[in-house]
Order: structure tokens, then C-alpha cells, then sequence
């Protein structure tokens, strides 16, 4: 099987046309990350960088890349620059978020990030931001609007406090047929929860307590109780749906239940366990949209063994999901344990077989690059 990877860093596209809020919400973000850090590359558009001077001072790595766009003006050996600055242990970031200028193509920078050579970082998905208020405009002014919710992972509605519920659920319905499959919320001023985007981080206690004051400290000082009073209602636009089995998933119907994930699912992460698949080890699941991508690990001596999956959606059936994914644990006979030595890893050569579906979404080590440029695209199309 393949060795396990070390740590990937999520990065996160933000997009959306100009006005729409992205600079409001990466703000929310940088106020609201909880312990978390993220680095910013901030993609202005034109020569004065406003949006750089907004975010400026509220995380420990922003890269400003004035004067144009990010699709055009950089190739992807020069965002792998940036991205290698920033994905250098001295940084010791959690999550990367480029917010993208109002007229970048958002399509083009995921693919600039899928065709990264850069082994430390991990697609985190395709936002889009959109003014409800100004919707209907906006397309008439730029229908590519059409296309770029085509390929979000989540749809962000937002300044929905500027039309009334009659209008936001039209807008809702008319997004939700642009953009397919992805998730779509509401906000307002671009308040949207942090962990619909990233895994808030768990640090050992103390590891910050001596630090200087931060520019996130005065913007929470700043906010006082007035933020404070709607935080635990952030969670409203989505749901949270947890499952856990103690008895091995068989890897071709869990495959069969990925392909086919309902819409506004938008996130799964957790960790899958295969069974006579692959004895030696269990597999980190992380996918976001349509992307997915399996990361082998070994069991530790003594670990239970289970499979434990958390997935984020709007407008999800939690029932459904949790039968589709009941259905797909193995059977006895499908799973045997009677004459396999765990140390052989695959138990059998049908399970083996049965793997071939999961393992076209293990990314390879750098050394083993031969990977078919089709399995390379599988990635992102899940």
C-alpha cells in the first residue's frame, strides 16, 4: 500500500464578484478563527491594493499579488512561490485562503491549485460569494456568473438582510440551479460559521499565552458584545452529521455512496476503516465538493478500530445519510478474519480488487509522479 503523508495544509479559493463581500467575510474569518492560523493571499485588482490594506495586520502571512488578476498574471510555477512561503514550518499555518479579485476566473485558479507541485498543500474548496441584493444585476452585467457557480463547492448568499424572505428564497432556488450540487447558505455581512471551511486547531495549552497583542484582539475588543450575542447561531445555515461504526465499510459500496453524495453536502472528512482491504491501515477522508482524496495512516498498536465520518451540508437529509452509509458496512463473509494474517496487509486477493476504486484517489508520493494524468483529474471531479 502506499505510505502514509505527512500533514497537508487546506486551501481555500474565495471568489466572487466585486462588491459581493469576500473582503468582508475573509475579515469575519480572521476574527473569528478561534486559535486557528491562516494565511492570506490577498489578489487585488488594480494598482491601489485596498483589500491587502483591509486584512493587513490581522494574520501572521498575507502575500499581496497587485496590479491584475491572479489566473492571469501568474503562472502556476509562481503561486507555487507563494505557496511555498507560505506552507514553511517556521509558519506553522493551519489553512490558506487566496481571495480572488472580482473579475479572476475561479475555475482557472483550482486548477492552478490541482496542478500544484507543491506536497503540502490540500484543495480546501471553491467559495462564492454573492450579493442577494444584487444578483439579478450582476448577471445581467457579467453572465459568467453562470459558470462560476457551475463550479463552486459552496455558495455563500449573502447581504440577504437587504431583500425580503419572499425574494431570498426565489435567489435561493435560482442559485441552487446554477450551482448543482454544491452547499448554499445564507449570510449577512458575511458571517458565515469558520468550521463550515476549516477544522478549528488544537494546540497544546500555553503554546500562545506569550505573545504580543494581536490586530485580532483589538477587533474583538472592538466588537464586544454586540458580536458575541449572534455567534451561537452561526451554525443555523448548516447541519453537522456524525457516524460511527465499529464494522469495517466495504470499499466498493462506500465508493458507490461517495460517487453519488447528495446535493449541499459539501464537506466529509474523518477516517474510514476497510478491513480485509487493507489491514494495515486506516484512511483520512477528506473531501470538499466534488473533490476527494484518501490519505492511508497506520493503525497504532492497540487502536480501535472504526470508521468515523463528520459531514457538513445545507439542506441535507441526516437519516439518509446515515442509512446510505449504514448500507455500506460489510457483510461477515465479506470481511473474514479466519486465516488472514493482519501483518500481510490485503487479506485476500478480491479485497485487494475491491480497494482499486479508493486507492485511485491516494495521491502519490512525489518520487512515484507516473501517476496517469486521469487519475490526477479524478481528484478534482469526484
Amino acid at each position: 500500500m502506499p505510505p502514509p503523508r505527512t500533514q497537508q495544509i487546506p486551501v481555500v479559493v474565495l471568489a466572487g464578484f466585486l462588491g459581493s463581500g469576500k473582503t468582508t467575510l475573509l475579515n469575519h474569518l480572521l476574527r473569528n478563527r478561534a486559535g486557528t492560523r491562516i494565511g492570506v493571499i490577498v489578489n487585488d485588482f488594480g494598482s491601489i491594493e485596498i483589500d491587502a490594506m483591509t486584512v493587513a495586520g490581522q494574520v501572521g502571512s498575507t502575500v499581496s499579488l497587485g496590479n491584475g488578476c491572479l489566473c492571469c498574471a501568474v503562472d502556476a510555477s509562481e503561486l507555487d512561490t507563494f505557496l511555498e512561503t507560505l506552507t514553511r514550518p517556521s509558519a506553522r499555518l493551519d489553512v490558506i485562503v487566496i481571495e480572488a479579485s472580482g473579475l479572476a476566473e475561479p475555475q482557472e485558479l483550482v486548477r492552478m491549485l490541482l496542478a500544484s507541485e507543491n506536497p503540502h498543500i490540500l484543495y480546501g474548496g471553491l467559495v462564492e460569494v454573492v450579493d442577494a441584493a444584487e444578483f439579478d444585476a450582476t448577471r445581467e452585467r457579467h453572465p459568467e456568473i453562470d459558470r462560476h457557480l457551475a463550479v463552486a463547492d459552496l455558495v455563500v448568499l449573502n447581504k440577504t438582510d437587504r431583500v425580503g424572505e419572499a425574494e431570498q428564497e426565489r435567489l435561493r432556488e435560482r442559485v441552487a440551479e446554477l450551482s448543482g450540487p454544491a452547499a448554499v447558505i445564507s449570510a449577512v455581512h458575511g458571517r458565515i460559521d469558520p468550521e463550515l471551511l476549516f477544522d478549528p486547531a488544537l494546540r497544546p495549552d500555553g503554546e500562545e499565552k506569550i505573545r504580543q497583542l494581536t490586530f485580532e484582539d483589538l477587533l474583538r475588543e472592538e466588537a464586544g458584545h454586540a458580536h458575541e450575542d449572534h455567534a451561537d447561531h452561526l451554525h443555523a445555515a448548516y447541519e453537522s452529521v456524525d457516524f460511527t461504526s465499529d464494522t469495517p465499510m466495504d470499499p466498493r459500496r462506500f465508493m458507490t455512496f461517495l460517487d453519488s453524495r447528495p446535493e449541499g453536502l459539501y464537506r466529509i472528512k474523518g477516517f474510514a476503516d476497510f478491513g480485509a482491504g487493507d489491514r494495515d491501515n486506516k484512511y483520512a477522508l477528506h473531501a470538499v465538493g466534488r473533490f476527494l482524496r484518501f490519505v492511508p495512516q497506520p493503525w497504532a498498536r492497540c487502536e480501535q478500530r472504526l470508521t468515523q465520518l463528520v459531514m457538513i451540508g445545507a439542506g441535507v437529509d441526516a437519516g439518509a445519510l446515515r442509512d446510505g452509509l449504514t448500507a455500506c458496512r460489510a457483510e461477515p463473509a465479506e470481511n473474514p478474519v479466519a486465516g488472514d494474517d493482519p501483518a500481510d496487509g490485503l487479506g485476500t486477493p478480491d479485497a485487494e480488487r475491491s480497494m482499486w476504486g479508493v486507492l485511485r484517489y491516494v495521491q502519490q508520493e512525489p518520487e512515484h509522479e507516473d501517476v496517469p494524468g486521469d487519475v490526477r483529474e479524478a481528484t478534482a471531479e469526484a
